[in-house]
């Protein structure tokens, strides 16, 4: 596996990498909120250890309890002042959290599914400090909260919640001027790249310089006044003087060029941070999906990113490695991250293996105005947050209706998705974005359908004209294609769920789609035959459910434990 340059093992935010950082996962302090009161708490004075970042829900966390708690509480001691600046990242706290140095309060967030950077150098002392977290977390569907229950057993397909810290936690070591903010977005019409940028204290002798290399040689170099608080360059990647022909990524070619970031103040370099972007287009236009002006097909996977071991949560990066080397092995280029804002290094994984990731916004099941304004801002955080990612190739906003149940007939729902589509479009117009994945599709790039059926002689017939793809689920009129007010617009057509068969042995429990299926040959028939009624659709691609068995869920293509129920190249025969 061919790293970029500025990776570092277990770095979280491997798209802005510096190397003066430190690692807080590991052991920690925990308490249920009814155990402790708040001076004890803000003292480290709690009664557990937790193993952070595995939610107190999680096997791996060292506790394992499912019951819901409202409120917990992590403490550990953390080192003194170091004359640097000192930002404190949190990957994912889930729902709200209020953070304490030394018993004062240094900030707060609310939201499970976005980071959020504290800058705590005013609250250390030189000697050895006290960090605590405060995590309320209430279990209600109002929450953007994907797949995590608000009832105390699980129950349909919502699984167990994840409550508190349940991503990496880490200090970084800056200047006192340093980058703050890096957007990258390739241009493949004019083979160049445009960094869009802030640093914390822009100034007249403040500039930015970009050194941009592709396997390790020197491709160019630009630099950017910094007296702004935000900037932009754009760089051409070829010129009259050199002969070099660009590299796009794609799938079978995941190239990526390689960043060293300087900023100078007055002529002197403060900070040096690493980057990486790969140079690619993807659109939906003329019917089809579009990757650098070729026709992209997409085989994709629902993944829901799910360990029995850990829940939301990645064991490992070899964890992410594996999930994705078995989805290529079965002959699927990608991933619909459903119903979570996977681990940032899952997308530079992807980056550099050459898998495709659809990106989407774990759904709440509320409407109110409070809601409107908590996903707005929690989404516009997630584009902002993965938007360099050469993968990520789709947004989307809601799924199946959850959280807008009425967006076939209420216009303050369907304005909603279509405001979230245009806001995310105003972000990153050069990504596809989906409103409401499945059906009752608002403004969207591409029209998505969901359906079950698994006869697949059935299926064939039930969508084996454009006419019928475009008219929607066969045989459910409660959610035609297009909320009110909407049509379809030639968009591609992407058939986002199907399959989801169950293979239940004699000692297993759980449910899926259809009549489960007990033995390889009777599994292998059905797969092949509905991918086969697939591939005849007038489509773009599909997403097959699901990579793995999810607690109740017994309708993977893996197990819980990623080994497969049935050969991984009999499902590359049928896939392929």
């Amino acid at each position: 596996m061919k790293h970029t340059k500025c990776y570092i093992p277990g770095y979280p935010r491997p798209q802005l990498v510096r190397g003066d950082w430190e690692n807080l996962n590991g052991e920690w302090k925990f308490a249920f909120g009814e155990e402790v009161t708040k001076r004890a708490a803000l003292a480290g004075e709690l009664p557990r250890t937790i193993r952070v970042p595995f939610s107190y829900e999680t096997e791996l966390s060292g506790i394992g309890d499912h019951t819901p708690h409202s409120l917990v509480w992590y403490s550990r001691r953390i080192a003194g002042k170091r004359g640097k600046r000192a930002l404190l990242h949190f990957e994912g706290v889930d729902y709200d959290a209020e953070v304490y140095v030394n018993g004062k309060s240094a900030g707060s967030h609310r939201g499970a599914y976005s980071r959020f950077t504290l800058d705590i150098t005013s609250f250390l002392t030189k000697k050895e400090n006290v960090l605590t977290v405060r995590c309320a977390d209430e279990n209600h569907p109002a929450q953007v909260r994907g797949k995590q229950r608000w009832e105390k057993e699980n129950f349909g397909c919502w699984y167990v919640q994840t409550t508190g810290i349940y991503k990496s936690v880490w200090l970084e070591y800056v200047p006192e001027t340093y980058l703050d903010t890096l957007k990258i977005t390739p241009e493949v019409s004019r083979n160049a790249v445009r960094f869009d940028f802030s640093v914390n204290a822009p100034a007249d002798d403040v500039e930015v310089r970009f050194d941009i290399t592709y396997d390790g040689k020197r491709i160019c170099s630009a630099t950017a006044s910094a007296a702004e608080k935000s900037g932009s360059v754009l760089v051409g990647l070829c010129s009259s003087n050199l002969t070099y022909q660009v590299e796009l990524w794609s799938p079978d070619h995941p190239a990526l060029y390689d960043v060293d970031i300087t900023v100078f103040k007055g002529g002197k370099a403060v900070d040096k941070a690493g980057s990486y972007f790969g140079l690619r287009e993807f659109v939906a236009k003329d019917g089809k999906l579009v990757l650098n002006d070729v026709p992209f097909y997409a085989r994709l996977l629902l993944d829901q990113g799910y360990w029995k071991e850990s829940g939301i949560t990645p064991p490992s990066e070899e964890a992410m490695i594996k999930d994705i080397r078995l989805s290529q092995e079965m002959g699927f280029n990608g991933v619909r991250k459903h119903q979570k804002v996977e681990d940032e290094r899952f997308f530079y994984y992807a980056d550099i293996m050459g898998f495709a990731v659809w990106c989407e916004l774990p759904s709440n099941h509320w409407f109110s105005d409070d809601c409107i304004c908590e996903i707005s801002r929690e989404w516009l955080d997630i584009v902002r947050q993965n938007y360099n990612h050469p993968s990520l190739i789709t947004w989307v906003v809601f799924n199946e209706s959850w959280g807008v149940r009425r967006i076939c007939t209420d216009p303050a729902e369907s304005n909603l998705a279509s405001g979230l589509y245009y806001m995310t479009k105003a972000i990153d117009p050069m990504r596809p974005v989906i409103s409401n994945d499945g059906w009752v599709h608002a403004e969207s790039d591409i029209l998505t359908l969901h359906h079950y059926e698994q006869d697949p002689a059935t299926f064939a017939r039930l969508y084996d004209t454009k006419e019928k793809l475009i008219a929607g689920c066969a045989g459910n009129s409660q959610f035609p294609p297009f909320a009110d007010g909407y049509c379809y617009r030639g968009q591609p057509i992407v058939f986002s769920e199907f399959g989801g068969t169950a293979y239940v042995r004699d000692e297993d429990s759980g449910w899926g789609y259809g009549n489960g299926v007990k033995s390889d040959e009777e599994f292998l028939e059905r797969f092949g035959g509905l991918i086969g009624a697939i591939k005849e659709m007038q489509i773009s691609g599909y997403c097959y459910t699901q990579i793995t068995d999810v607690e109740q869920e017994v309708n993977g293509l893996l197990r819980a434990d990623r080994t497969p129920k049935v050969p991984t190249e009999e499902i590359r025969k049928r896939n392929l």
